[in-house]
């Protein structure tokens, strides 16, 4: 996974009118912190950092932090926290955790299903149950998505995160062996449902028998 590329601007005020000052040029608030680095308070731009976004094609935001103060540095972290307004969705501020690029990283990544079960094929229904999957690997090797392959799975089958085939230097992290996904039968209602059309389609022809006769 290669990572992406944001700048940033080192920042000397704090407080909710620098921040609103910040927002009217195109900017937010953020901060870089991490075990090896002194806190820097920063500033992002916010168009840029919506195409960081964009582009990140895994769970998890990785960026080289360009840093401008006076000199550029260039240091990998990864968005840790990201704070927005409840309504609107505007950025507030962002937490970036600074990384080493021969260290591995616990991070959150989706899954991804593929084929389509011989369960769901006879009338079942697919239920994912866990989404995203947290993993340990190094920055550079963080995949875009855990695939996992479904079409053997018939109805009543499940899914669990042991069964999950990943390459060597990826770890999915997890306590326990919990369920991923499954395949159920069709719920009673929707049977109702089929059987309660099937009765009007009855009832539909024998009152049309019914005219047809009265003619």
């Amino acid at each position: 996974m290669e990572l992406l590329e944001l700048n940033a601007l080192v920042r000397k005020t704090t407080g909710n009118s620098p921040a609103r000052a910040l927002r009217r040029e195109g900017r937010f608030p953020a901060v870089f912190y991490g075990p090896q680095t002194d806190s820097l308070m920063l500033s992002v731009n916010i168009k840029e950092f919506e195409q960081t976004l964009k582009e990140g094609k895994s769970g998890q935001v990785l960026v080289n932090l360009v840093i401008q103060n006076g000199e550029r540095i260039t240091q990998p972290a990864m968005l840790k926290e990201l704070q927005t307004k409840p309504l609107s969705g505007d950025y507030l501020h962002a937490d970036f955790y600074q990384i080493s690029m021969d260290r591995k990283i616990k991070v959150m990544v989706p899954v991804i299903v593929r084929g389509k079960a011989k369960g769901i094929e006879l009338g079942g229904l697919l239920q994912l149950i866990r989404r995203q999957l947290e993993i340990s690997c190094l920055p550079h090797l963080v995949p875009e998505s855990i695939d996992v392959d479904i079409t053997d799975l018939d109805i009543g089958d499940s899914l669990h995160v042991n069964e999950i085939q990943t390459e060597d230097d990826i770890e999915i992290l997890a306590d326990m062996n919990f369920t991923v996904l499954t395949v159920t039968a069709p719920t009673k209602e929707e049977e109702e449902v089929e059987v309660e059309e099937e009765l009007e389609e009855g009832e539909e022809e024998a009152e049309e028998e019914t005219s047809e006769a009265s003619e």
